[in-house]
């Protein structure tokens, strides 16, 4: 049995309440945003101060291993025989927005809580985190019916717009697939929102499994990427990676069911494969882009998982 530190008891597994997340504004306080240290899928640990392009401008000095080639001050360079670098003057109040997929493939899970909920308790962390450290905190909550765009505000009120906001999104009511529908519609939509309102040197989080990250999404994303740091927050449940032991299992969902036999091998390693080759792609492309990739689990403490990337506040 997976036990979730921070989350009470009596909580869901498959929905949230607006008091449930505002109950984690005490923890999110030990939630650090401005420095990021985040266990990669795909670069291992690695520490990365939050520093968008198109703040203030502060001055140049010359570029040294490890800066950022997009930071390169070309016109200094050009009358120089030395490469040099911008450095910018941190705004306090930056932008901070956060982005949920609330799909029905989100409204699943085998072990801890749905990947709607993980995602939603992770979102309202970062919120009040936001909150702490005197950001503006905006966002997009988005689902297969409902497109809700918050545009950032500062203080106390912005962060418990969110939380609500969250919490009575009509797509926790809609948890099957449509017939007719497009899964990748509603996250294409969603980040050709995000490049409209996303500001130069916000701090950008993206929550969801990236089902249906077609190359229009992408494309929308690493527009976002070339301006803004952004955290991709990968959600993803233990059937997803790998199918269990051999033997024929019923997975249930409300007055649905279905019934798996994974007792054929070949079967098993295609199903792995498939999900093998969802998470290279996806990191591929964060690593194309210079977004950071977190993975987060249906089991994981989404509490302590932040911290632990983010990295816990001194002060």
């Amino acid at each position: 049995m997976v036990v979730l530190d921070h989350v009470p008891e009596d909580a869901s597994p498959v929905s949230v309440s607006q008091a449930g997340l505002i109950r984690l504004n005490a923890p999110a306080r030990a939630i650090a945003l401005d420095v990021i240290r985040v266990n990669s899928l795909q670069t291992g640990a690695y520490v990365s101060h939050f520093r968008g392009r198109g703040m203030e401008f502060d001055e140049s000095r010359p570029y040294q291993p490890g800066d950022d080639p997009r930071s390169i001050d070309w016109r200094v360079t050009a009358r120089s025989t030395t490469a040099y670098t911008k450095l910018f003057r941190e705004e306090r109040e930056r932008p901070v927005l956060v982005v949920v997929d609330l799909r029905a493939n989100m409204h699943f899970a085998t072990r801890g809580c749905f990947k709607s909920v993980n995602a939603s308790r992770a979102a309202a962390l970062l919120s009040w985190a936001a909150h702490h450290r005197g950001d503006r905190l905006g966002g997009l909550i988005f689902g297969d019916t409902t497109h809700r765009e918050l545009k950032p505000r500062l203080g106390r009120q912005a962060a418990l717009r969110y939380v609500h906001q969250l919490a009575e999104h009509p797509d926790w009511g809609n948890r099957y697939f449509s017939q007719d529908g497009d899964g990748e519609a509603p996250l294409v939509q969603a980040m050709s929102s995000l490049r409209r309102v996303a500001r130069p040197g916000s701090l950008v989080v993206v929550l969801s499994d990236f089902l249906g990250f077609s190359r229009a999404a992408q494309s929308y994303l690493s527009s976002v990427a070339r301006h803004n740091e952004v955290l991709a927050v990968f959600l993803n449940d233990p059937l997803e990676r790998r199918l269990p032991p051999p033997g024929r299992y019923r997975i249930v969902a409300e007055e649905n069911e279905l019934a798996i036999d994974t007792h054929v091998k070949a079967a098993c390693d295609d199903y792995r494969h498939a999900f093998e080759e969802r998470v290279q792609a996806l990191e591929a492309f964060c690593q194309r882009y210079g977004v950071h990739l977190m993975p987060l689990s249906t089991e994981d403490d989404p509490v302590s998982t932040l911290q632990t990337a983010l990295g816990r506040r001194t002060h």
